[in-house]
């Protein structure tokens, strides 16, 4: 490769880099601590509705077994 594309190949993965940079730089930032904050009172408050703490009704589940096993 000619030293003059490589520079041109290394110009343009800079630039993709700033402007990733620039893209990162711009987001809304937040402290761990109210992140979650935010999280337990969002898990708290859905709780209710989670199968998997509150687990599912047999009369709607479909994976329950319609019948139980003949062959034992």
């Amino acid at each position: 490769m000619s030293s003059k594309a490589h520079s041109s190949n290394n110009i343009a993965h800079a630039r993709r880099t700033v402007q990733q940079l620039k893209i990162e730089a711009s987001i809304e930032r937040i402290r761990v601590s109210k992140a979650c904050a935010d999280l337990m009172t969002y898990c708290s408050e859905h709780a209710k509705n989670d199968p998997l703490l509150m687990g599912i009704p047999a009369s709607d589940n479909p994976f329950k077994d319609k019948k139980p096993c003949t062959i034992l």
